[in-house]
């Protein structure tokens, strides 16, 4: 069992509520808009980390983290991408290919609204964490958490922070 720690839109935002739960994970996934290089940093001192760059972060971060992060958990095959859109209406960037090759788990952030849905036509489960950093229209900062177990994608939990 794997315990999974999913961020988006930092936005160079990172306190010490944030890392407190970056501690009790196995490993950390940001779905991009990290904004500052320090914040993957301190992640990747405390937990291995996977990410993608998003749509603001700059030539060092493009250099570290790619736009796309396909991968195997377990046994769950996850895509990570900052900007994917929804089921069924998936970004043009992604949309082809999602269909083609679907994952079992599909994760962007870029909204900054938290969101998680199935998408039964292609046997997925789409989550969004929403947003953690103090930047953007959000009301609430948001993480999720979650185990991957063999096939299984459970234990999903909400963390919300106070308003920023």
């Amino acid at each position: 069992m794997t315990k999974i720690l999913l961020l988006s839109d930092t936005h160079s935002y990172i306190d010490d509520a944030i890392l407190k739960h970056v501690k009790q994970a196995d490993e950390v996934w940001h779905a991009g808009d990290i904004g500052d290089i320090a914040v993957t940093d301190a992640i990747k001192v405390l937990k291995p980390l996977r990410a993608v760059y998003g749509n603001i972060d700059g030539k060092e971060i493009r250099a570290e983290f790619p736009e796309h992060n396909r991968f195997k958990c377990e046994d769950v095959e996850v895509w990570i991408t900052h900007i994917g859109g929804y089921p069924p209406k998936y970004n043009s960037r992604v949309a082809e290919k999602i269909k083609e090759n679907p994952p079992r788990l599909f994760i962007c952030g870029h909204s900054h609204i938290l969101k998680v849905m199935p998408d039964k036509k292609l046997n997925l489960l789409h989550m969004n964490p929403g947003a953690v950093g103090k930047h953007g229209f959000h009301k609430s900062r948001t993480m999720l958490r979650f185990t991957i177990d063999g096939k299984k994608i459970e234990n999903l939990e909400v963390i919300e922070f106070d308003k920023r």
